[in-house]
C-alpha cells in the first residue's frame, strides 16, 4: 500500500490532495486500510482499561484518521468530477461506510463510555468546548440508536446501509437524466430571441458533445443553460421541450426513474424515526434544529406563502395580460412564465439583462467576493497557480487573515460539465481544528456555470452572481472557523442556521461599494452606469412572488413527505400538497420530488428545506444591523459577525449565537420587506 497516494503523507503545498498522481483504481485499497484501520481505532477506545475520560473517549474519537482523508477526496470528487468508475466505486463503498458508522454508533462499550463521561459532566472541569462537544456526542449516539436493544439496532444498522445505497442510486440516475438530455440547436430560427452570450454558452456545450459541426448549439438540463433558455427563447416550442425535460428529471421511466428510490427512503426514514420513539422523521429530524418541530417551520412557511402566492396571482395576470394583447390565444404556462416575466421587467423597469451581463464577468464577480471578505474582515487572496488541481477548471487561493498569517486555501470550480452533478455547493477537503496541532482548512465552491467558448470572459447573470456569493458565504465560514474539535469546526451547525452566512453575504454584492468597483464591462472596462445600478435596485422585486412560490411549495412538499405517510405514494403527496396550498398551475416547485437531491442524494436537508427561508429571517435582519450604523462595512458589526458567529462553528447554539451578533431575535418583518412582500 505504500504506493497509494491516499494512505501517504502529503507533501504538497498546503497539504493539498496530490490529485495528479491520485486515479480511481486507489480508491478501493485506500477505504479497505482506512476502514481497517478505523475500526482498530474504535475497539480500542471501547476498550480501554482506563476510567472513561473526555480525553481517552471523546477527544480520542475526535482524532482524524486516513479514512476521513480518503473520504474527503472520494465524494468531493464524486460529486465534482464522476467518472463511471467513481460511480461504482461509491455504490460499493456508501453502505460499507454507512455499516461501519453504525457500527460506532451503536457500539455498547462505546457508549458506555460516553454515557459515563456525561453523566459525570458536571465534576470533570470541562470548558465550554468539551462540555459543547461531549453534548453533541452524546446526543448523536442516542440519536444513532445506542440505547435501543439489540434487535433494534441490529435493523439501524440495516436501515443507515440501505439508505446509503438508495442515495447514491438517486444521484447517479439524476446525474444520467441530466447528461442524457440536449435539446440540438441548429438553424438560425431555433436560436430566435437568444442573446449572444448564451448562443456562446450552448455552442460550447454542443461541442463539448461532439456536436460543434454546422455551429450547432445545445441546451443542457444545467441550470445555467435551461433557465435563461426559457427566459428567451423566442420558440414556444422548444421552451416546452426544455421544461417538460427539466421538470421531468427521474421520473423518465426505465432504470433512471427515481420515484421508487424516494419511496423506499421515505419509509426506511420513517422506520427509523419509530424506532428512536419519534412520530415522523420530521420531528425526529427537527428536534436538534433552531425550529425545534415541524409545526413551527410549517407556520414559517405559510406565513410567508400567503403573501407570495398572491403577489404571484398578480403577476400571472400581467403576464396573462401580455399574451392577450400579443394576439397569442394561449393560456400561460410553466414554459411561458420566464419568457414573458423577462419581458415586463424589460418594459416596466428598462432593465435588459443581456446588457447587464457583460458587467458580470466570473473573475470580476469574484474579484467583487474577495473584496468584500477583505473589507470586511481583512482578509487576503494570493493565487496558487501551481497547486494541485482535480480538473483543468479548478484555481485556487491561499487565504491570510488580517495579521497576514495563513487561514486556509480556497478552491473554485465554477464550470458546468456532465461529469459534475447540477446545483452549487460549498464542501471541504479538510476541516480546521486545532486538536493535537492546527489544522487550517482546505474548503471548495463548486457551481455550474456555462463556461464561454474561445477563451471568452465568461459571463454571469445577475442570480449567478449572487449564487457565487451565496457559496463564497458558506465558505468563509469554512475558512474563518477557529475551533479546538472537528464535530463543531466550520459549518458544522443546525441546518437551519448553516444557510445564515451564505445568504447574508449575498448582501455585500449589491452594496454600491462592491458595484462600482468590480461591476465593469468585460470589453470596455467602465464601470456599470449609476443609472442601471438604480434600475437594478428598482427591480429587486420584480418576479418575488414567482421565486418564493417555486421555493416554498418544495419546501411544503418536503414537510409532507417527512411527517405524514409519505412513502405510500410520495407523488401523492406531492400532488396533494401543492392542491392543498394553493399552488398556480403555472408555476413548478423548484425542485420535484423525483430529482429533488436537497432531500434524497443524503438526508442532509431531508425535512429541512424549509431552513433556506428560516435562515433568511435571520439573514434579513442581520444586514439590517450593518444598515443601522450607515456603513455595510461597519468594523465594529463584522468584527461582531467575525467573532461570533463565523468563528465559532457549533460551539455555542444557534440562538445564543445570533443574539450574541445581533442582541434580539430576529424578526419575519426584515424578510417580508427585503421579498418586497410586506
Amino acid at each position: 500500500m505504500t504506493d497509494n497516494p491516499l494512505l501517504q503523507d502529503w507533501d504538497t503545498p498546503f497539504g493539498l490532495p496530490p490529485f495528479d498522481r491520485i486515479e480511481a483504481s486507489h480508491f478501493r485499497p485506500a477505504f479497505a486500510a482506512a476502514l481497517e484501520e478505523a475500526e482498530a481505532q474504535v475497539a480500542a477506545i471501547a476498550a480501554d482499561a482506563e476510567a472513561p475520560s473526555f480525553a481517552n473517549t471523546v477527544a480520542a474519537l475526535e482524532q482524524p484518521g486516513a479514512l476521513e482523508r480518503v473520504a474527503s477526496v472520494f465524494f468531493n470528487l464524486s460529486g465534482a468530477d464522476a467518472t463511471p468508475e467513481l460511480q461504482e466505486i461509491e455504490a460499493e463503498i456508501a453502505p460499507q461506510l454507512a455499516r461501519f458508522r453504525a457500527r460506532v454508533m451503536l457500539d455498547q462499550q462505546l457508549f458506555a463510555r460516553i454515557d459515563a463521561v456525561h453523566a459525570a459532566r458536571d465534576e470533570a472541569g470541562l470548558d465550554a468546548e468539551q462540555r459543547r462537544v461531549l453534548e453533541l456526542y452524546h446526543r448523536d449516539f442516542r440519536r444513532a440508536g445506542a440505547a435501543l436493544d439489540e434487535k433494534a439496532r441490529a435493523r439501524m444498522t440495516e436501515i443507515m446501509a440501505r439508505l446509503a445505497e438508495l442515495g447514491a442510486a438517486f444521484t447517479r440516475n439524476l446525474l444520467a437524466d441530466e447528461a442524457a438530455f440536449a435539446l440540438k440547436l441548429q438553424t438560425q430560427d431555433d436560436l430566435a430571441g437568444l442573446p449572444d452570450w448564451l448562443v456562446d454558452a450552448a455552442r460550447a456545450a454542443a461541442a463539448e458533445r461532439g456536436w460543434g459541426e454546422g455551429g450547432a448549439a445545445a441546451i443542457t438540463l444545467s441550470r445555467a443553460l435551461v433557465e435563461p433558455f426559457l427566459k428567451y427563447s423566442a420558440r414556444r416550442d422548444l421552451r416546452e421541450t426544455a421544461w417538460r425535460a427539466w421538470v421531468a428529471r427521474g421520473e423518465g421511466g426505465g432504470e433512471t426513474d427515481n420515484r421508487a428510490l424516494v419511496a423506499e427512503i421515505l419509509s426506511l426514514r420513517a422506520e427509523r424515526a419509530k424506532l428512536l420513539g419519534a412520530p415522523s422523521f420530521a420531528a425526529l429530524k427537527l428536534e436538534t434544529e433552531m425550529a425545534k418541530t415541524p409545526e413551527a417551520a410549517e407556520a414559517l412557511l405559510r406565513r410567508v406563502w400567503a403573501p407570495a402566492r398572491d403577489r404571484a396571482a398578480e403577476e400571472q395576470a400581467a403576464l396573462q395580460a401580455l399574451i392577450d394583447a400579443e394576439g397569442g390565444g394561449f393560456e400561460l404556462k410553466g414554459w411561458d412564465w420566464r419568457f414573458y416575466a423577462e419581458i415586463v421587467r424589460r418594459r416596466d423597469h428598462d432593465l435588459d439583462e443581456a446588457a447587464l451581463k457583460p458587467y458580470l464577468s466570473l473573475e470580476n464577480m469574484r474579484d467583487a467576493a474577495f473584496d468584500a471578505a477583505s473589507r470586511l474582515f481583512g482578509l487576503s487572496f494570493a493565487p496558487l497557480p501551481d497547486a494541485p488541481r482535480y480538473h483543468r477548471d479548478v484555481l485556487a487561493w491561499e487565504v491570510r487573515d488580517a495579521a497576514g498569517a495563513h487561514l486556509g486555501v480556497f478552491l473554485s470550480d465554477p464550470f458546468a460539465r456532465p461529469s459534475k452533478r447540477s446545483g452549487a455547493w460549498m464542501s471541504a477537503f479538510r476541516g480546521q481544528h486545532r486538536l493535537g496541532g492546527a489544522v487550517r482548512p482546505i474548503i471548495v465552491n463548486v457551481m455550474n456555470f456555462s463556461k464561454a467558448p474561445g477563451g471568452k470572459p465568461t459571463l454571469l447573470s445577475y442570480d449567478d452572481a449572487r449564487t457565487l456569493f451565496h457559496e463564497f458565504g458558506h465558505a468563509l465560514h469554512g475558512l474563518m472557523s477557529n475551533v479546538r474539535h472537528p464535530r463543531i469546526s466550520g459549518t458544522s451547525v443546525a441546518r437551519d442556521f448553516v444557510e445564515l452566512p451564505s445568504q447574508l453575504f449575498e448582501h455585500w454584492m449589491e452594496t454600491p461599494e462592491i458595484l462600482s468597483r468590480h461591476a465593469r464591462h468585460v470589453e470596455t472596462g467602465e464601470t456599470m452606469p449609476e443609472a442601471l445600478r438604480d434600475k437594478l435596485k428598482a427591480a429587486s422585486h420584480a418576479g418575488q412572488g414567482f421565486a418564493t412560490v417555486e421555493f416554498i411549495a418544495s419546501a411544503l412538499v418536503d414537510m409532507a413527505l417527512h411527517t405524514g405517510d409519505g412513502a405510500a405514494d410520495p407523488m401523492a403527496v406531492e400532488r396533494e400538497t401543492l392542491a392543498e396550498s394553493g399552488m398556480p398551475d403555472a408555476i413548478a416547485m423548484r425542485h420535484r420530488t423525483p430529482q429533488f437531491a436537497h432531500l434524497f442524494a443524503g438526508d442532509g436537508y431531508a425535512a429541512g428545506y424549509y431552513s433556506y427561508l428560516w435562515s433568511e429571517v435571520m439573514d434579513a435582519d442581520a444586514f439590517e444591523a450593518f444598515e443601522a450604523t450607515g456603513d455595510p462595512f461597519d468594523p465594529a458589526t463584522a468584527r461582531r459577525l467575525a467573532d461570533e458567529i463565523l468563528s465559532q462553528g457549533g460551539l455555542p447554539e444557534p440562538e445564543v449565537a445570533y443574539r450574541a451578533f445581533r442582541g434580539a431575535d430576529p424578526s419575519v418583518d426584515a424578510l417580508l420587506r427585503g421579498r418586497g412582500l410586506a
